[in-house]
């Protein structure tokens, strides 16, 4: 027998947040900190009162990157992601030569067929750059 109480109104919700998960959430939020061209906001702490939770603010958009003690990166390409994030940029090729100097790495599995490329960031997880043309 079918429900009749469901509520069908829908929501309209906003995303807030993304929690992003490393082994050193503080040096993670500077990388992307840099890489978005925004700041690492006071960091969020712990029951212990240890930084814990580093915000970073790109407009109205909260990147939260969280010191996990277990985190695992993940192995490119064979393992799933918990995340991805995918950067567009005027000038892609200076901004991979500037990311790989903030501690990005570039993998030698590269899918996108030249439309994007992929690097892995300073915590192992693998993200993408592409132009904004």
């Amino acid at each position: 027998m079918a429900d009749t109480h469901a509520d069908n109104r829908a929501l309209s919700g906003k995303v807030l947040s993304h929690a992003i998960w490393a082994e050193d959430g503080g040096e993670l939020a500077k990388f992307y900190a840099a890489a978005l061209g925004a700041q690492v906001s006071e960091p969020y702490r712990d029951e212990d009162g240890n930084p814990a939770a580093f915000p970073v603010w790109v407009g109205d958009m909260m990147y939260v990157f969280w010191s996990a003690t277990s985190f695992k990166a993940p192995v490119w390409p064979q393992d799933e992601l918990a995340f991805h994030m995918d950067i567009r940029f005027d000038d892609v090729e200076a901004a991979e030569k500037r990311l790989v100097e903030l501690g990005a790495t570039k993998p030698g599995h590269q899918p996108g067929g030249g439309h994007w490329t992929v690097l892995l960031d300073p915590s192992g997880q693998p993200f993408c750059i592409s132009s904004t043309r």
